[in-house]
């Protein structure tokens, strides 16, 4: 079974996001390592923008935003909630 880091939440500016630019911040998840999955979630409405994260570092998960739209936007500062799964405990089955 899948086993799950505690997930973490952090305050995030966007500032303006141009059409079809991204922009990335990091989020402090501790206990994640390179190769866990990571789910991305925010408390503003990110249709036709694509959210997704990553762990790029022991106990950090950079997140980007990236605006698929063809106008400018500007959440100004918004909530991200990572989430991380570790990759030990997958069996090639659960893949």
């Amino acid at each position: 079974m899948a086993q799950y880091l505690v997930g973490s939440k952090a305050a995030w500016n966007m500032a303006s996001l141009n059409d079809e630019d991204e922009v990335v911040t990091t989020v402090t998840v501790t206990g994640a390592a390179l190769g866990d999955y990571v789910e991305v979630s925010s408390s503003a409405d990110v249709a036709d923008l694509e959210l997704t994260g990553m762990v790029t570092a022991a106990d950090v998960v950079t997140v980007q935003l990236s605006n698929l739209t063809s106008a400018g936007i500007d959440h100004g500062t918004v909530d991200i909630y990572c989430r991380v799964h570790s990759r030990t405990g997958f069996h090639q089955a659960d893949v």
